[in-house]
């Protein structure tokens, strides 16, 4: 007899039950260390980050694990009155911060993060976003690991937001904290509808080492996304469009914008064979306020057209829709099976006469354009004749592989306006001039990895042209820095927010005019550098030594750059080359072209403001 188990069995039973009873618990140990893992990580949450100071940081206490650091910590560290002579997003001050009784901590190498990755949270304002990012450190230089940096930047802008995080000195991560998950804090207010690109770097940095940060491109939500299509003016069309054909009438129905948007008027443009019909549309609410019809007049039997239907506001989004007009059959006497030859011989002669005279006209065009290259839509050569206006289509020189590319150089010193002008010009000129336009606010993350001397360096050297915006902030100097009892406690307990890119190009404008000044003793061409001001400037503005290059006011001049740009001939006997939306009346019809003209009317208010402002304090 034994027992086994808490039950009295003979021996045999007892050596049969045990054995089973034993494998039936090896079996029950092994199930519960595989689900081990997955209970684990499902009890995981992301590590967030802490209020603590940094004193704590500094002396390793264990309540500061994971830390933000503000930008007041960073002044204070610094003993400076004020850190946004380094910009916005500056490489945090190891030694200041961490390395003062042991320099070694921040000379170590850390690979960047993994996994980045952007979530929306709740933001309750409708007309923006809330964002946080999130990552896993990587697996090499864990143990040296110190922290992060988490940058935000709009693309196209100047705005840049940092969050800096700290672990206390004494904590040292191991293999296994690789599968951890940092967040940073919410970046809010980004407008809706916005690309932006956000960097995550780990810490320290030394020097020369690449593979420190780990970058993300991403869209904000749109307003439709967010709120819904029936909460957004800007983004709302027509979702149901019928149509139907009674004879030669066609009616159109569509569903109406919904009262709080104020939409109160649309428009139809059908397009067929180079033919346009264009409609404007007010329905009367009172009788209908869900959907409203309307008559396609003037259609050409037996066609197919495309049609759309939006609200008649500005960048409206469109609805596409197709109407094929059926062939109405006129009169009930059909045409004979067989025609006959009285009537088939001059048809006949008729179409032949016309092909050969359009093969004629087809070999004396093609003679005439020889030596052109052509390309739809992208020139117009009027020539002006006694018959009429002639236009032929011709096409930019073919010399070059890829678009010119264009370094703009400017002066922060004439305020944020200046700088949003100088921004809508380079968009405005990549986008409808066929030119790859380089400018320091589009690619702050290489300015401060190179330094804004050496990014402009390289830059005057590796493009085409170098296109100078003169203004009177040129002839600023430099004020000396404000004694630290200036100083304003309110932005010191703030965290790392959006502010505008401390990196200029003034220096890079002294080089260039030395440059032009050297070429132009030495007899080389000028043509690669060019002088702008713009409608609010005056000629004065440009610095002496530019004035030996070519000069140019914007926006009256944006044929002559782009002909400077490409070599193009503005003028030829007979005629001139008429650039389609590059005009100076004709550049507005574009959105970005409506956008420079905006920007650079609020930055002519602004100056004057400015100089008002300076009369009456003279």
């Amino acid at each position: 007899m034994c027992v086994c188990g808490g039950l009295l069995l003979t021996v045999g039973q007892c050596h049969a039950g045990c054995s089973s009873m034993w494998k039936v618990a090896l079996v029950l140990y092994q199930l519960l260390a595989l689900c081990q893992p997955l209970w684990a990580q499902d009890n995981f949450t992301a590590i967030t980050p802490q209020d603590c100071s940094l004193d704590c940081i500094r002396q390793g206490g264990p309540v500061c694990e994971y830390c933000r650091v503000t930008r007041g910590d960073v002044r204070r560290a610094l003993g400076l009155n004020s850190v946004e002579a380094f910009g916005s997003c500056i490489p945090w001050p190891c030694f200041e911060l961490l390395g003062e009784e042991d320099p070694t901590i921040c000379q170590h190498y850390v690979q960047a993060p993994n996994d980045v990755t952007v979530e929306f949270v709740h933001e309750p304002n409708p007309k923006s976003d809330t964002i946080v990012v999130s990552w896993k450190p990587s697996y090499y230089g864990i143990t040296f690991l110190r922290g992060f940096q988490v940058s935000l930047q709009a693309l196209g802008g100047s705005s840049i937001a940092c969050q800096l995080f700290l672990f206390n000195r004494n904590l040292s991560l191991t293999p296994s904290h690789a599968q951890r998950v940092y967040t940073s804090d919410p970046f809010p207010s980004l407008s809706l509808g916005s690309q932006y690109a956000v960097t995550v770097m780990a810490l320290p940095v030394p020097e020369k080492w690449e593979k420190f940060y780990q970058s993300k491109i991403f869209s904000t939500r749109s307003c439709a996304e967010k709120n819904g299509l029936e909460e957004c003016r800007k983004d709302w069309y027509p979702k149901h469009v019928e149509v139907q054909q009674k004879g030669t009438a066609i009616t159109v129905t569509f569903n109406l914008a919904p009262p709080n948007l104020g939409i109160s008027s649309y428009f139809s443009l059908c397009y067929a064979n180079g033919i346009k019909n264009y409609i404007d549309i007010t329905p009367n609410s009172s009788k209908n306020k869900t959907h409203h019809s309307y008559q396609l007049n003037d259609l050409q039997e037996g066609t197919n057209y495309t049609c759309e239907i939006a609200a008649n506001e500005m960048d409206a989004v469109r609805k596409t829709f197709n109407v094929q007009v059926m062939l109405i059959q006129k009169g009930a006497t059909p045409l004979p099976v067989t025609p006959s030859l009285a009537l088939v011989l001059p048809l006949f002669l008729a179409v032949l006469a016309i092909v050969v005279v359009l093969l004629a006209a087809l070999t004396r065009t093609r003679l005439q354009l020889k030596k052109l290259f052509i390309k739809p839509a992208l020139c117009e050569m009027q020539h002006h004749q006694e018959s009429g206006t002639q236009e032929e289509v011709v096409s930019l020189p073919r010399n070059r592989l890829t678009p010119p590319r264009l370094l703009i150089c400017y002066s922060s010193y004439d305020g944020p306006a200046h700088v949003k002008a100088v921004m809508q010009l380079g968009a405005f000129i990549q986008q409808h001039m066929a030119t790859q336009v380089c400018l320091d606010l589009w690619d702050s993350l290489s300015v401060a990895e190179e330094g804004s001397m050496a990014w402009h360096c390289r830059q005057i050297r590796e493009s085409n042209f170098i296109l100078v915006i003169c203004s009177r902030g040129l002839n600023h100097r430099p004020e000396p820095p404000e004694p630290e009892g200036d100083s304003s406690d309110g932005e010191a307990d703030g965290g790392l927010g959006f502010g505008p890119n401390a990196f200029s190009s003034d220096v890079a404008i002294k080089l260039i005019g030395e440059e032009v000044g050297r070429a132009k003793a030495r007899g080389q061409d000028l043509s690669k550098y060019m002088a702008a001001i713009f409608e609010y400037s005056e000629e004065t503005d440009i610095p002496t030594e530019l004035r030996l290059v070519s000069p140019y006011t914007l926006t009256r001049d944006l044929s002559l750059l782009f002909s400077h740009l490409h070599g193009v001939a503005l003028h030829s006997p007979g005629g001139y080359l008429k650039i389609n939306h590059i005009s100076e009346e004709g550049f507005t019809k574009l959105p970005s072209g409506a956008a420079l003209q905006w920007a650079i009317s609020e930055a002519a208010m602004e100056m004057r403001a400015k100089s008002c402002h300076s009369a009456e304090r003279d």
